[in-house]
């Protein structure tokens, strides 16, 4: 039913729907969604929890995933996620976009807007992708403070530590960073980049009784795994964070590739949602029935032959 409708929104917050979600048996599969549509596909699939990722946030708007966008940039798609699909939603908050008031100012923000969770990494400005080279880290107590002020500004949002120390600090530094980050007011770690099964159980084993986040993102450094296969190396949730935007940009670049070559996209019609499709999947008779002055649109059938 359309976000309009009162009665349609959920009684409980974001934030404890998410832990509700973490409660239960199994891990928690987290799809990225890059914008409204996605999550509204990821729901109709069955998913009970959304992850908005930095990279898919930034790629979208044709830009590097360096902390270049703001946290009124990035609660714009928190908004059209939460929105569209009325899922909870874990926002990925890059560095906190400053210090510790800063931390804290987008904490508030996102949760107004209706995230559910959020994870905070301990790398500094400027910042990249986790399975790239020569990352820089924040110091440990500094990130802490981060973590802390997280704690304190929020009211139910679930906080994620991420470390990124396993590239420079190894093993030893990651667990002993990840700690650190749990007495500090976490509610749950993200260790970066780990790329062997070894290192995930190792990290895991080292954590106990600490819910843990594992990224299934492609070409990166972790090799493929299925959710089943975290959940037996001791996680609780997996994301897959790009994956949605990489197929759609693909699909448009070959769609673009077609129009330049053929003149028009009647080459292309049989991999499009149709129309009937695309309007099933927003909601459009049930919004239209909100007011009954709109009359019900009527969809064509097929497409005119000349």
């Amino acid at each position: 039913m359309p976000y309009l409708v009162a009665s349609d929104l959920p009684a409980k917050s974001a934030g404890r729907r998410f832990r509700a979600l973490l409660q239960r048996p199994g891990i928690l599969r987290l799809p990225g969604a890059h914008n409204g549509m996605a999550a509204l596909q990821a729901r109709a699939a069955g998913f009970d929890a959304l992850y908005l990722s930095g990279a898919a946030m930034t790629a979208s708007m044709g830009l590097p995933d360096l902390g270049v966008i703001t946290v009124d940039e990035v609660t714009f798609f928190v908004r059209q996620i939460v929105r569209s699909s009325g899922l909870p939603l874990l926002v990925d908050g890059d560095t906190g976009y400053g210090e510790a008031l800063n931390v804290m100012h987008m904490v508030r923000t996102f949760e107004d807007a209706g995230a559910g969770a959020v994870h905070l990494e301990d790398q500094l400005l400027p910042k990249k992708c986790g399975h790239l080279n020569d990352k820089k880290l924040a110091g440990a107590h500094d990130m802490a403070a981060k973590v802390a002020a997280a704690a304190q500004a929020r009211r139910d949002l679930v906080v994620i530590a991420r470390t990124d120390a396993a590239a420079s600090e190894g093993l030893d530094g990651a667990v002993a960073r990840a700690k650190l980050y749990m007495e500090a007011g976490a509610d749950a770690i993200f260790p970066e980049a780990l790329h062997t099964e070894e290192m995930f159980r190792a990290f895991a084993k080292r954590m106990p009784g600490v819910p843990l986040l594992a990224n299934m993102t492609e070409f990166g450094r972790t090799p493929f795994f299925t959710a089943s296969e975290f959940e037996a190396m001791g996680y609780h949730m997996v994301i897959w964070p790009v994956s949605s935007l990489r197929v759609a940009n693909k699909a448009q670049q070959e769609l673009y590739a077609t129009i330049a070559q053929d003149g028009g996209t009647h080459k292309a019609v049989d991999r499009m949602q149709t129309r009937a499709e695309l309007y099933t999947m927003i909601g459009l008779h049930e919004y239209e029935a909100l007011d009954q002055s709109i009359v019900e649109t009527i969809i064509p059938e097929g497409m005119p032959q000349r």
